[in-house]
């Protein structure tokens, strides 16, 4: 087949490369001008390794993930530590270590992969139609391409998912909805007033949440949750760190060294979260969505990359299983993943409700929970949402 894949971003480029295994000829489309991806890293637990790991990438992945050995939960004024454990527990369960990893570098590692000469930057698509089998992608250049398929992994705000679902034609157009706080997030380098190199370290209170983990070069990723309206105003220029500062004067002094560390010149993306209620129309005809633009989820458990991964390798598998053409492989790859990725958003939703303080009374259960925690419930929950993934035996393909 020749694929069109409208999005270079994980989803895209891992796609991409599923597709290219099986000897199709792929050309992926982004608008962007040059890499520079949204959010400063990423997690990727042990599903999306495995899916990383299949495309051929796993000493590449390995060498981009930080080593990430425990978990520790620690009060946000005054710093005690509320628990700390191992996450060994995870690899074994699972059959991966999870890494933490710079999106910049796996996107540009993705990216390599497939092709320079087959990337195209600054290719924003307008229109998508189909007629006999061919689908004919526009842009705003003017140009046209066509192909037996196509892959809209163009993000929360799709135009292919428009298509797909035909809110371009009366249907109804799907909506995001805010999730109810705000992230910053970025790169900093290693300190051990922060949290050990080789901890997820978090700091919570009143509903918001100062962490790090660590990725390949000696540095962290932080993620700091701060509960606000949308649309409030913000200059990165005049305004810098200042918002952080404000909303974390007092706590403890790791939270405070972190907020030090951070360069908002050249580290630090202020990014409001919002999701997508689940929906199952995912394809027409020879296209379908893939990533945030089918299931676009707040980062609360850390599965929104893993997802889109597991959308790629889904692809993959129902093309080089199934021969009875694109629509009916596509409708195949939908009934895999729709209802999977749909409740990893619900998962994520709930767990953005209890931890940042919405109902005071749950985030005041849920710090509870943490004091003394020996890790157990935790570790369930994050191996409960790897272990229905469908790159593990049993996972929805057979």
């Amino acid at each position: 087949m020749r694929v069109i894949i409208i999005g270079a971003g994980i989803g895209g480029t891992s796609a991409a490369l599923a597709l290219q295994k099986l000897g199709h000829d792929v050309v992926v489309y982004d608008q962007m001008r040059e890499n520079k991806p949204v959010g400063a890293a990423l997690s990727l637990w042990s599903n999306g390794v495995k899916v990383l790991n299949w495309l051929g990438l796993g000493d590449e992945v390995a060498a981009l993930g930080g080593r990430m050995d425990d978990m520790a939960y620690y009060e946000g004024f005054g710093g005690a530590e509320m628990c700390r454990f191992s996450l060994e527990t995870v690899t074994t369960q699972t059959g991966q270590r999870p890494y933490p990893v710079a999106r910049a570098d796996l996107q540009a590692l993705l990216m390599e992969r497939v092709g320079t000469d087959r990337v195209h930057l600054g290719r924003k698509l307008v229109a998508v139609s189909e007629a006999d089998g061919i689908v004919t992608a526009t842009f705003a250049d003017g140009t046209t391409d066509t192909a037996d398929l196509l892959i809209g992994a163009d993000g929360a705000r799709s135009l292919v998912r428009d298509y797909v679902t035909r809110a371009d034609e009366g249907g109804t157009r799907i909506e995001r909805t805010y999730s109810g706080y705000t992230n910053f997030n970025g790169l900093v380098p290693v300190d051990e007033r922060i949290g050990s190199a080789t901890q997820w370290t978090t700091y919570v209170a009143d509903g918001k949440r100062c962490a790090v983990m660590p990725v390949a070069g000696d540095r962290f990723y932080f993620f700091v949750d701060i509960p606000q309206p949308s649309g409030l105003p913000y200059d990165k220029q005049a305004d810098g760190k200042r918002p952080l500062e404000e909303a974390f004067a007092g706590w403890a002094p790791g939270a405070e060294a972190l907020i030090a560390a951070i360069d908002p010149e050249t580290s630090l993306n202020r990014v409001e979260i919002w999701d997508i209620d689940p929906f199952h129309t995912w394809v027409r005809g020879s296209v379908a969505i893939l990533g945030d633009a089918a299931h676009n989820t707040s980062p609360d458990i850390g599965q929104g990359a893993c997802s889109a991964l597991e959308d790629s390798f889904a692809l993959g598998i129902v093309f080089a299983t199934n021969t009875l053409g694109v629509p009916d492989a596509l409708r195949r790859y939908e009934k895999i993943r729709a209802e999977r990725a749909g409740d990893l958003v619900l998962r994520a939703r709930k767990r953005a409700w209890e931890t940042h303080a919405f109902d005071p009374a749950v985030t005041d259960a849920w710090y509870e929970s943490l004091r003394g925690a020996d890790g157990v419930g935790i570790i369930r929950g994050i191996v409960g949402n790897i272990e229905d993934s469908p790159v593990n035996l049993g996972g929805g393909l057979l």
